[in-house]
This record gives C-alpha cells, structure tokens and sequence, in this order.
C-alpha cells in the first residue's frame, strides 16, 4: 500500500510517540537550549496544521503548518521515522504543506532546522526554500539554520 498523508490531530497516542522520536532525534544533535520543539498540545492549537504520513495505518512521519500574522506560514515539526527515509515522504509533506498555505493566502514560509541536518536541507532546498538570516523570534546562533520560500 502507498504511503497516505493527511491531515490528523496530533493527540493520538501513535502521533505523540513518533513526535516523542522527532524530540529524541533532534537532542542527539542540537543542545536542549538550541531545540525549538511544540509539543503535541501546542501542534493541536487551530493556528497549526498537521500532516501524518501512514503506511498500512502505521504513522511513519509528520510536518504541520503553523501560522503567523495572516501572512506567513512556518513548516514544523518535520520527520520521517529512519525506517521510512528515501522515499521522498518529507518532501511530500511539504508540498502539502506549502499547497494549504497558498490555498489560505500566504505570503511567505518561513523555517527554522538544525546545523546538523543536511537530509532536512536536501528536502527544503528540493522545494525551492532558499537560505535566509534568522526569522521570527528565533535567535541567531550556530545551531540554527534558517529557510524561506516566498508564495507571491
């Protein structure tokens, strides 16, 4: 069966575990004080949206939409379980991801991702995401790497 991706509530107790992997991962390679993570309380607000890949009903990777100032969009919370890498699920889910933020009318998406992630920079660059200085209210440090992709 293909890989399915559609919109879910992250308070499903298969959701909060692969989101519970995404965090491990994530503290492998970037200090706690450098990780950005919204827990799954924070990903069900309704100014974010999110995306589960499932294979045969097994959630295998995630990435939501998170919304700001009614004209730009952050992609979030991006991953797909090790099992599951190479077949292009993050790239898909951002795909879906940018189609809803054009469909709502923004401008801009915007991301932040770590210094050690070249798979994640493959994945954004292959969308058309182009380096950026920080953005939001992210600070500027060497753990942080910054994208953004206008939608104009």
């Amino acid at each position: 069966m293909a890989i399915e991706i559609a919109i879910e509530t992250p308070l499903q107790d298969d959701v909060r575990g692969l989101v519970k992997e995404l965090n491990a991962t994530l503290l492998q390679l970037t200090p706690p004080e450098h990780c950005y993570h919204m827990i799954v309380e924070q990903m069900a607000d309704n100014d974010t949206t999110v995306f589960i890949a499932r294979d045969n009903g097994l959630a295998v990777g995630c990435g939501a939409l998170k919304r700001h100032d009614g004209t730009v969009g952050e992609v979030k919370r991006m991953y797909t379980r090790p099992s599951h890498r190479g077949q292009k699920i993050g790239a898909r889910i951002v795909e879906r991801i940018e189609a809803l933020a054009r469909n709502e009318g923004l401008k801009r998406l915007v991301l932040e991702t770590g210094d050690r992630h070249p798979a994640a920079w493959t994945v954004y660059e292959g969308a058309g995401f182009s380096r950026c200085g920080p953005v939001l209210d992210y600070p500027d440090t060497e753990w942080s790497v910054f994208y953004e992709k206008s939608l104009a």
